[in-house]
């Protein structure tokens, strides 16, 4: 049991998603674990649902920077491992998301309301245990990036848009790997990211049909995600110099 967890205040356009959550087992986990000797070390991330009003429901996501060693320049959730601070059970796991995202985002954890989470999903490469946690940003608060040695940039991005057929297809390298992925806001999603959110998009119920068909070779989606995000970036830029000149 958590005392932290409070699905009965999710907003009704994220019920389905909450509702999905519960029913969902270990069993319909999206990546396996390869069997190891070793326990898994334990990590949280958190799936924080928002909404604007000229963009709808939306979900935080941040970019890893260029320069880590594991998983550089990834679209990733919010998230990290646990410490001693964060305690035991799932009420931990809870708390390491949100202290994560403080950290990572500097997004106030005051505003967000925990409403579940999902079972967790074990990365072979890492080989964390890692607990997805959905929350509601019921109060917004700014975000931006806290560490540049950790992450390269934040974005809230749109659910209209990850549900957009054009902007899904899978991607595929010459390790084997072959998984779904989104291009969204210059970011490239693959991967674990890419994964659950295929997965929360199912049990939310809001996945719209796409080519599944459409095979990408990872290293050519890099290339063009590059593309994207130059030009993405330019147009931010752009948009601030124009509401300065505004305020000017």
């Amino acid at each position: 049991m958590s005392s932290l967890l409070r699905p009965e205040e999710a907003p009704a356009w994220l019920v389905p998603l909450v509702e999905g959550c519960a029913r969902a087992t270990e069993d319909d986990v999206p990546l396996r674990r390869r069997p190891s000797d070793r326990p898994a070390r334990e990590a949280a991330v958190l799936l924080l649902f928002g909404e604007t009003a000229d963009a709808g429901p939306d979900v935080l996501l941040t970019e890893r920077a260029s320069e880590l060693r594991a998983h550089a320049g990834q679209a990733a959730f919010p998230g990290g491992g646990m410490e001693p601070v964060d305690g035991e059970g799932l009420d931990a796991r809870v708390r390491a998301a949100l202290r994560e995202t403080q950290e990572e985002t500097g997004a106030d954890p005051a505003g967000v309301v925990p409403l579940t989470t999902l079972p967790a999903l074990t990365i072979p490469v890492t080989g964390f245990a890692v607990t997805p946690v959905v929350a509601h940003w019921d109060r917004p608060s700014p975000v931006h990036v806290v560490d540049p040695g950790e992450t390269a940039a934040v974005e809230r991005v749109p659910l209209a848009e990850l549900t957009d057929p054009a902007r899904r297809f899978t991607v595929t390298s010459p390790s084997g790997y072959l998984g779904p992925a989104f291009a969204v806001r210059g970011l490239l999603v693959w991967g674990f990211t890419a994964l659950v959110l295929s997965w929360v998009l199912d049990l939310g119920g809001w996945t719209i049909p796409w080519d599944t068909a459409d095979v990408r070779d990872l290293d050519e989606a890099w290339a063009r995600r590059r593309d994207e995000l130059t030009a993405h970036r330019a147009d931010n830029e752009a948009a601030r110099r124009r509401e300065g000149d505004a305020i000017r």
